[in-house]
């Protein structure tokens, strides 16, 4: 597969951000685009090829990709973009919606004011991205916001929790979807919007148990979407949640 960057990634590639880190943004939105669907291989040497730089940052951007939930390494074989069954969807959902209740909740008990103006500053970043063309950097956005929930909660074995149930969580496949469906675009990102500006409100104020209320609302309205964007079944995810107590 031959990767067409734009202008603006052109631009990206020759500015003083690591190399690696701009072919990270070249391949990530190649994913969230469909361009690489899921189980595509990413073969290191085209890659390389293709935007006329060495290995080396390529394959220090595939370790980006597979530390992110973006790909994985298959022994032997190379780097591909994860294939999840409707089990492991399920179950990467389930334990994102049991962790966000401890999250939020400490989250809103710890916080300092540096979380919360990087919780405004994020949500207020996202506000304008509602385009097809925006998914790239809206997903990274919004994969700032739930760090920084996390780190608020400034207890370092729960941020690492999260960050590997995060990362197992599809939540690309999601944008992907977006962009076969254009015309609910703009209404998934109002909503999503809304819904991390509750939870940045309630964690603000130290509402443990709004944010935590926020915080699990959030996350049954991407259950939703598993299930209409995904075919992900509803009573899959219904069982995992009472075998969880949820």
């Amino acid at each position: 597969m031959t990767i067409h960057l734009t202008p603006t990634e052109e631009t990206e590639l020759n500015h003083k951000r690591p190399l690696k880190e701009d072919i990270f943004d070249a391949l990530l939105e190649k994913i969230i685009s469909g361009k690489y669907k899921p189980g595509a291989w990413l073969r290191q040497e085209d890659i390389a090829s293709q935007l006329g730089v060495s290995m080396t940052p390529v394959r220090e951007a595939l370790d980006l990709l597979d530390a992110a939930g973006l790909a994985e390494r298959v022994p032997y074989r190379g780097v591909r973009v994860p294939q999840p069954t409707h089990e492991t969807i399920a179950e990467s959902y389930v334990t994102r919606l049991l962790l966000e209740k401890a999250v939020s909740r400490a989250a809103a008990l710890n916080r300092e004011q540096a979380h919360v103006e990087a919780l405004k500053r994020i949500v207020g970043q996202s506000k304008k991205l509602i385009r097809v063309d925006d998914m790239s950097a809206s997903r990274k956005l919004s994969g700032d916001f739930h760090s920084t929930v996390a780190e608020a909660t400034k207890n370092s074995t729960l941020i690492r929790v999260y960050k590997v149930a995060a990362n197992s969580f599809p939540d690309w496949m999601l944008y992907q979807a977006m962009f076969e469906h254009p015309e609910e675009l703009e209404q998934s990102v109002k909503e999503e919007y809304e819904e991390h500006l509750a939870i940045a409100e309630a964690i603000e104020a130290q509402d443990a148990d709004l944010a935590e209320q926020r915080a699990m609302e959030h996350i049954r309205d991407i259950g939703r979407q598993i299930v209409t964007y995904l075919g992900v079944p509803q009573k899959l995810l219904d069982q995992k949640m009472i075998q969880m107590g949820l």
